[in-house]
């Protein structure tokens, strides 16, 4: 079972308030960014034990907690009779950027095992194993875009079609974690209700719509304020950090981007949403 987890943008990010069980109530709408990982699900050799095999970028921290094994683990409780599988993950979204790759891979996991062994789990069964494994990762189960309350993981619907919309999304080489972003972040009501922005046209969004950790963290890391601006000096009809960073990205209604130069440490993404 080969699948693609693929990217998200949040267009607008407030952080309203503080829970008080440690997490964060937020206001966002997500989009699928077509730019993928690889995710391959197999069931093991007779004798094998489930395993995860990791190429491409590379992932932080002890491979025995990676979110795909968590996710296939979490299934295994509620149903013991799932065999060991073998997980290949191609790890190509940058980690750290704001675009929840990380959280694509653990749901696209839950979706994997759910079609291989014809689990027959309903969409509203899958989110609720995904909420499980982190906020964002019920997103990617119908992935469709939504406007995200709450923890970023209850959804409700919202018209916006972006089919014809250019992007180009840059990654500095630059890994902000979750906990610098949030301790940086006051929270606060949004100054322009987010669903009332998005109905107006994109022009309009430059001015209407923002992302409460571009804010946060641009006086420590200037460099994202550099490349938004570089996206709109290419005609950009809208740029803004992505979730918590450290990725921006530059949406075009009409036409491409122009030619642009980028360092090379840089990893930048530009394709059709």
């Amino acid at each position: 079972m080969l699948t693609f987890p693929n990217a998200k943008l949040n267009l607008g990010l407030y952080v309203t308030q503080r829970r008080p069980d440690g997490f964060h109530t937020l206001e966002s709408v997500f989009v699928p960014l077509p730019w993928t990982d690889a995710l391959e699900m197999l069931p093991a050799p007779a004798g094998a034990a489930t395993s995860l095999t990791l190429t491409g970028r590379p992932i932080p921290g002890d491979p025995a907690t990676n979110l795909c094994l968590k996710a296939y683990e979490l299934l295994q409780a509620d149903f013991p009779e799932l065999p060991p599988v073998q997980i290949y993950l191609h790890k190509i979204v940058p980690i750290g950027a704001g675009l929840g790759g990380g959280s694509a891979d653990a749901a696209f996991a839950l979706k994997a095992a759910n079609d291989l062994f014809s689990l027959n789990l309903p969409i509203e069964k899958l989110e609720r194993y995904a909420r499980r494994l982190g906020s964002d990762c019920a997103f990617f189960i119908q992935n469709k875009p939504v406007l995200a309350v709450e923890k970023g993981d209850v959804f409700e619907e919202i018209n916006l079609n972006l089919k014809s919309v250019s992007c180009m999304v840059v990654y500095p080489n630059l890994h902000i974690s979750t906990a610098e972003a949030y301790a940086r972040i006051t929270p606060q009501p949004p100054k322009h209700p987010l669903r009332e922005a998005l109905a107006q046209p994109m022009s309009t969004w430059r001015d209407t719509l923002s992302n409460d950790f571009e804010t946060a963290l641009t006086p420590s890391h200037p460099v994202l304020a550099e490349i938004k601006q570089k996206l709109y000096d290419a005609g950009a009809t809208y740029a803004s950090l992505s979730g918590s960073g450290s990725a921006v990205y530059g949406l075009w209604e009409n036409g491409e981007p122009v030619a642009m130069t980028w360092p090379t440490e840089y990893t930048v993404w530009q394709g059709m949403l």
